[in-house]
C-alpha cells in the first residue's frame, strides 16, 4: 500500500489559500463593499469598512474551502478542479477543517466586534447556504441547484448594506435580486462547455439533464430577466442616469453574448459569455458606485 505524504505546513497553507478560491471571493467581497457605500450618502466608517470587508472575506473563503472538501471526489473527475489539493489528497480533511474553522471563526469575530450582530448572523446564514445547503443538498439533487443555491451567492451586497445600516432595506434586496438572476446565465454558460465533465461526475447540471438546446434558451431568457432586474434600482430611486446608461450598455452586450449562445452556439462562444458575465457584474456594480457619488436623478 502506498502512503501519501502530506506537504510541509507552508505547502498546506498555500494549498488552503487556493481552496479558498481567492478570485471568486474577491468578486463576492467587491459587491459587498459596493453595498456598504450604497447604504450611506456619505462615507463608510473606517472600522466598519475594514472590519466588514475582512470579516466577509474570511467567512466566504472558509465556505469555499468547505465546498472543495465536500466535493473532493467529484473535483477529481473534472479537469477544472482536479488540481485542487483536496482532489489530489495532498491536504487532509482535518487540515482543511481546522484552517477553515480558524478562518471563518476569525471572520465572524470581526463582524461581531467591529460591525454588528445582524451582519454576523446573515454572513453565517450565507456560509450555511453555500457550504451545506447548496453543496451538500442541492448540487447533487436537482438541475435547479444553481438557481436555488444562487440565493447564498447573491447575499454579499445585502451583508454590506446591513454592516452600515444595521438593517436590510428594499434597495438592498434589489441588489440581491440582480446577482440572484445573474447567477444562472453565468454558471450555465460554464456548464455548457463543461457538460461532459459534469456528466462524468454525476452532477445533474441543466445541460446534462435537459440538453444543450434547452439550456442555451434559458441562458438567453435569464439574461433578458437580468437586464430588466438591473434597471430596478433606477425605478426605486437608488440610482440615476449614469447607472441607467451604464446598465443599458452592459446589458446590451450581455444579451448579444446570450443570443450567440442560443442561436449560434460553440464552446468558444460559451467560454466568452462566461468570461463576460464576470466582467458584467463587476462593471455593473462599479457603475452603480460612480452613480451613487455623481448622481443625476432620472
Amino acid at each position: 500500500m502506498q502512503t501519501s505524504i502530506l506537504p510541509a505546513p507552508e505547502g498546506v497553507l498555500s494549498q488552503f489559500i487556493t481552496l479558498c478560491k481567492p478570485r471568486v471571493v474577491s468578486l463576492i467581497v467587491f459587491t459587498a463593499v459596493i453595498g456598504m457605500f450604497l447604504a450611506t450618502p456619505g462615507m463608510v466608517a473606517p472600522a466598519v469598512l475594514v472590519g466588514g470587508t475582512l470579516g466577509i472575506f474570511l467567512v466566504a473563503a472558509a465556505a469555499a474551502a468547505i465546498n472543495c472538501l465536500v466535493e473532493q471526489q467529484l473535483d477529481a473527475l473534472m479537469a477544472r478542479t482536479r488540481a485542487r489539493g483536496t482532489a489530489r489528497g495532498t491536504i487532509s480533511s482535518a487540515q482543511v477543517l481546522v484552517l477553515a474553522g480558524l478562518t471563518g471563526g476569525a471572520g465572524m469575530l470581526l463582524l461581531y466586534t467591529q460591525v454588528n450582530v445582524l451582519t454576523m448572523w446573515l454572513t453565517l446564514a450565507t456560509f450555511v447556504g453555500y457550504a451545506i445547503i447548496y453543496t451538500v443538498l442541492l448540487k447533487p439533487a436537482t438541475p435547479q441547484n444553481i438557481v436555488i443555491g444562487g440565493a447564498s451567492g447573491a447575499m454579499p451586497p445585502v451583508l454590506g448594506w446591513a454592516a452600515v445600516t444595521g438593517e436590510v432595506s428594499a434597495d438592498a434586496l434589489l441588489l440581491f435580486l440582480i446577482i440572484f438572476v445573474w447567477t444562472p446565465p453565468h454558471f450555465w454558460a460554464l456548464a455548457l462547455y463543461r457538460k461532459k465533465e459534469y456528466a462524468r461526475a454525476g452532477i445533474p447540471m441543466l445541460p446534462v439533464t435537459h440538453g444543450d438546446e434547452y439550456t442555451r434558451l434559458h441562458v438567453f431568457l435569464y439574461t433578458l430577466i437580468l437586464v430588466a432586474a438591473s434597471l430596478l434600482p433606477v425605478a426605486s430611486g437608488l440610482s440615476g442616469w449614469v447607472y441607467l446608461v451604464g446598465a443599458a450598455l452592459l446589458g446590451a452586450v450581455f444579451v448579444g453574448f446570450a443570443w450567440q449562445v442560443w442561436r449560434h452556439y460553440s464552446d468558444a462562444v460559451s467560454r466568452r459569455t462566461f468570461a463576460w458575465s464576470i466582467w458584467y457584474l463587476a462593471l455593473l456594480f462599479a457603475v452603480m458606485l460612480v452613480d451613487h457619488y455623481w448622481k443625476w436623478p432620472v
